[in-house]
């Protein structure tokens, strides 16, 4: 049985990821979302919930899960205390990835969506990477109006992202959502391109 092709879909904040994540499930693919799927895992998943309050304290949970703009103030300033948070979440979302991985099997294509991929190190689990990307302008316009905060906190959480020079450099496939033209068009191309190299692999294996 051959593995399916993984492709990951990154971009800075309002950069357009989670939109062509709809279009792509529209079309019945399968799209892991790592930002959800961390979420769940850091209410749910027991190994993790216990480290978060060894680190953090109990009263990092409330009643209905991780208190999540509580733990945001603690480590957006704390540069230690995110690396240490993080350490805890992502090897368990990558485990969590490849368990959900081996349960689509004979998918041909899956994607997982990670708004840091490369710094997470979530590439080394994909195959090829989509980029989304827009102008800074454009980005810190569309989280302004979809989360009603100000451009200086949206720059904040830019600059814990790598710059979208060194993820275009990184990046197999460059999608610009800024330019008017219709984002499925864009998509079906590239979809296209992953489908005939998933056939040229299958046809090389073969031989």
């Amino acid at each position: 049985m051959h593995r399916p092709l993984i492709i990951g879909i990154t971009g800075g904040i309002g950069s357009g990821k989670s939109t062509l994540s709809e279009l792509l499930r529209a079309e019945g693919y399968s799209v892991y979302d790592s930002d959800l799927e961390a979420r769940r895992l850091q209410n749910e998943h027991s190994v993790m919930r216990r480290k978060m309050v060894d680190l953090f304290g109990e009263e990092i949970y409330t009643p209905r899960g991780l208190n999540r703009q509580a733990l945001a103030e603690l480590v957006f300033s704390r540069p230690d205390l995110l690396l240490k948070l993080n350490n805890i979440v992502h090897p368990l979302v990558m485990e969590d990835f490849n368990t959900w991985v081996s349960h689509r099997f004979p998918k041909k294509i899956l994607f997982i969506e990670s708004a840091i991929l490369f710094e997470s190190g979530f590439d080394k689990l994909v195959d090829l990477v989509i980029l989304i990307t827009a102008s800074e302008e454009v980005r810190i316009e569309r989280v302004m109006k979809r989360d009603g905060v100000t451009a200086e906190y949206v720059k904040s959480r830019m600059g814990h992202q790598l710059s979208e020079e060194e993820k275009m450099d990184l990046s197999d496939f460059v999608i610009r959502t800024d330019d008017n033209k219709p984002l499925e068009v864009k998509m079906r191309k590239i979809i296209k391109e992953l489908l005939q190299r998933r056939t040229d692999e299958m046809l090389k294996s073969e031989i």
